[in-house]
């Protein structure tokens, strides 16, 4: 039977993972682990459900153990590539073998990780594989970047050249462009002269961050 239940969000998207694994107990543990670092989490106890789980709704995630009934862990991964080829796939096993590490990686599995898994080494897997996917946001980055580009679009806006940008606030044309490329942070001073030169609300510069 699928449960879910939602943790309120800490990124700008939640993460939606899906825990597939015939021991209630180690699901409701992988969903408090998982719910507390701010993930969407849908839990199956039944492997059959898999398929019409993830048709059903979007997730960006399977943990799948590898033992169960009725349908193995291999035979379950058989099937979800044969519906979605690019989905993050994590297989986590109390019986690792050569063999079944052979065959998932030929599925293009994330990892593959031993039971009981290390809560650290299961966090930094799936952040990995959020950050390869472009899923991982950094909210002091996105900030430099909000910034940034609305810097460069009132300065186009204006018909200014970095260089002229440069005379208005004293700042170096070296340090305009990497803040307009988000490669480097603005002080608040900085960016109170920015938003005088620019002629607009410092506020402004945020945009709807």
């Amino acid at each position: 039977m699928a449960r879910t239940r939602t943790a309120t969000p800490v990124k700008s998207r939640q993460i939606q993972i899906l825990v597939v694994d015939d021991e209630q107990d180690i699901c409701d543990y992988m969903q408090m682990l998982l719910e507390q670092n701010g993930y969407g989490v849908t839990t199956l106890t039944d492997p059959v459900k898999v398929i019409d789980t993830l048709r059903a709704s979007q997730y960006h995630i399977v943990i799948l153990d590898l033992m169960m009934p009725k349908l193995s862990g291999i035979q379950v991964l058989d099937q979800i590539r044969k519906i979605d080829d690019d989905i993050a796939v994590v297989v986590f096993t109390g019986y690792p073998s050569v063999d079944t590490a052979v065959k998932s990686l030929k599925q293009n599995v994330s990892d593959y990780l031993k039971k009981p898994c290390d809560v650290d080494d299961l966090n930094e897997t799936i952040e990995d594989i959020l950050r390869k996917k472009g899923l991982l946001t950094n909210p002091e980055e996105e900030l430099h970047k909000t910034i940034g580009q609305s810097i460069r679009r009132f300065r186009k806006e204006q018909g200014l050249t970095l260089k002229q940008l440069s005379r208005r606030t004293g700042l170096s044309v070296s340090l305009l462009s990497q803040i307009e490329r988000a490669e480097s942070s603005a002080s608040v001073s900085s960016l109170y002269k920015l938003s005088a030169a620019l002629d607009v609300r410092l506020t402004d510069l945020f945009g709807n961050f």
